[in-house]
């Protein structure tokens, strides 16, 4: 099965697209875990994708396209495979179409006040990188890390002002692939403002459907 995840920031896309992975063993690939792989790596994309991130601009649909191209076209995703990111506007939907389809697009629903509220929860530790939220995972004392006892921070693009420039951008961008894929007969959507699992069980009940 091939599916596009589509999501405001927030939704949860990540989260669900590693169970759905699990329970239909296909790959989770996701945009985001690439391109910071490459620039950890230090590849010549690594470094394209670093330039633009250190600019505050996205990386250009010509790139990202080229991309994903290549990694549809490994073995692991002969049986099928989840988007996480990818396509994020239309442009990225049609060339998507030229080399790959999709089956279902399941789009997780949820206000922008609850993704305000969730991402701006969000903290990480400076030192070894581990993610915490102050609602859903907090830390064990205060705002320190359980592993290195030092202060959590909060990202730039994690506070509210980021996050709604972030919305908006989706709002204009990714959210009309909605209309895209439900033209095609393969839109599905599931609320995602409920917990964890019960996302995860509409999912399944979406797809079963």
């Amino acid at each position: 099965m091939r599916i596009v995840l589509l999501g405001a920031q927030g939704s949860g896309k990540g989260t669900q697209a590693e169970k759905l992975s699990a329970e239909l063993n296909i790959p989770h690939i996701s945009t985001g875990d690439i391109f910071r792989d490459n620039i950890k790596r230090g590849t010549e994309l690594g470094r394209l994708v670093k330039e633009y991130a250190d600019k505050g601009l996205l990386v250009p649909d010509e790139v990202t396209i080229r991309i994903m191209r290549a990694r549809l076209e490994q073995e692991d995703c002969s049986n099928g495979f989840i988007l996480d990111g990818f396509p994020r506007n239309m442009k990225q939907a049609k060339a998507l179409e030229e080399f790959s389809s999709v089956d279902r697009a399941i789009s997780l629903e949820i206000s922008d006040e609850e993704a305000v509220r969730r991402i701006a929860g969000r903290r990480n530790c400076p030192k070894c990188g581990r993610l915490y939220h102050m609602v859903y995972n907090p830390p064990k004392e205060d705002e320190l890390c359980d592993v290195c006892h030092v202060k959590l921070v909060q990202r730039d693009d994690d506070k509210p002002e980021a996050i709604k420039r972030r919305l908006g951008i989706y709002h204009k961008e990714t959210e009309p692939l909605k209309d895209f894929y439900k033209e095609k007969g393969v839109l599905l959507l599931v609320d995602g403002s409920q917990g964890i699992n019960d996302v995860f069980s509409g999912i399944m009940k979406a797809l079963s459907s």
